[in-house]
């Protein structure tokens, strides 16, 4: 017993100074961010850079300013930018990477080659690629010159400049939208609670999810964000930044699916060739459900990856773009130029709880699994 409590002791001594700097520089920081994201530091310029300015507690007055104020219609769209592009960036990186995967797995020749190439861009710094696909787009130049090399018309599509817009929808249907996903989430967690036949925790989750859907589809009757509509869609300037990024984590999905996929007994495949099913079959009922775990890790790492992007934007389009703008760039000008450090702390807590939504979950699910085991 003597032996256990020394070692015990040993053990707290030795992480004591980690967790004495992680409260401060990390949980403390996020402390003072939130509780700055509540007052007005900024919006009298002589208090802003003052060496101890007068704050006041003002509420929810600086979130509530940013999602129906007038004057904030950047901060909106670069939440859709973000939403947009945090989609096609997880898609795209795991597609790309899960097929380069299934090729190399197939054992094709000069395959340590291949893997080394594919993995490359994974070793470079966001600023990095986003200068050398800065020079690939620029509009003038570039890949929209590929096409003189085949005699044809040189490219004029605009890539980081593009003021164009595709589906297109109005703020105020941010509350119905968001139920729906919600919605949909809960009624799937309930199918899945119901197939483990917990059906207390299925009934639950699907009279929550139902709800939802309902208050949704009537077009969440008692919430009003602006008093008129405001059109907010898909900015094509962030194609050209959506490709860079795919390029770049794509290889690392890949080394992620070919661990995985070298994991899997070839005897599962051969069984399942010998019942008679094809390629394609043995990939989808085999292969691809055990894929399920890392591929769900992987959509994690790379969504805390785009909810927090901000140099590969830098590099490629530069703060004052709008077009190609996200929460994390408005946030940099807002504090760090517009001295508004109340409107930056917010901004920062939004992306915050945008990132918590994404990670908690998965945290949470995996201790309890390990618990169980």
């Amino acid at each position: 017993m003597r032996r256990f409590s020394r070692d015990r002791l040993t053990a707290v001594l030795m992480l004591l100074p980690s967790l004495v700097v992680l409260a401060i520089f990390v949980y403390g920081f996020i402390g003072q961010t939130a509780y700055v994201s509540f007052t007005d530091w900024g919006r009298d310029p002589a208090q802003a850079l003052a060496v101890s300015p007068q704050l006041n507690f003002v509420g929810w007055d600086n979130y509530q300013r940013l999602f129906t104020g007038l004057l904030e219609s950047r901060f909106r769209q670069d939440l859709v930018n973000l939403v947009f592009f945090t989609v096609f960036f997880i898609v795209g990186s795991l597609g790309l990477g899960l097929a380069l995967a299934i090729l190399l797995d197939r054992g094709v020749k000069g395959e340590a080659f291949f893997r080394t190439i594919f993995l490359y861009p994974f070793a470079l710094a966001f600023i990095v690629t986003g200068t050398v696909w800065r020079w690939m787009l620029q509009p003038q130049g570039g890949v929209n010159l590929l096409p003189t090399y085949l005699g044809l018309p040189r490219g004029e599509f605009a890539w980081l400049t593009s003021r164009e817009q595709v589906w297109r929808f109005d703020w105020n249907q941010v509350p119905s939208i968001t139920a729906g996903i919600v919605a949909v989430v809960l009624l799937w967690i309930a199918w899945g609670a119901l197939r483990r036949a917990q059906h207390g925790q299925a009934f639950g989750f699907a009279i929550v999810g139902l709800a939802l859907a309902a208050w949704g589809l009537a077009g969440g009757p008692g919430v009003e964000l602006l008093p008129f509509p405001e059109r907010r869609g898909f900015n094509l300037a962030l194609i050209g930044v959506i490709i860079a990024a795919v390029w770049q984590m794509s290889g690392y999905t890949m080394a992620l699916y070919l661990a995985s996929l070298r994991g899997i007994p070839e005897e599962l495949r051969e069984a399942a060739r010998v019942d008679g099913a094809s390629g394609f079959q043995v990939y989808r009922h085999v292969v691809f459900p055990l894929l399920g775990p890392i591929t769900l890790s992987a959509m994690i790492i790379l969504g805390h990856i785009s909810l927090k992007i901000f140099d590969l934007i830098w590099a490629m389009a530069g703060p004052d773009l709008a077009t190609t703008s996200v929460p994390a760039l408005l946030m940099y000008l807002r504090a760090f130029r517009g001295n508004q450090f109340a409107d930056g702390a917010a901004i920062a807590m939004v992306l915050l709880l945008m990132v918590a939504l994404v990670i908690v979950p998965y945290l949470w699910s995996s201790l309890r699994g390990e618990v169980r085991r």
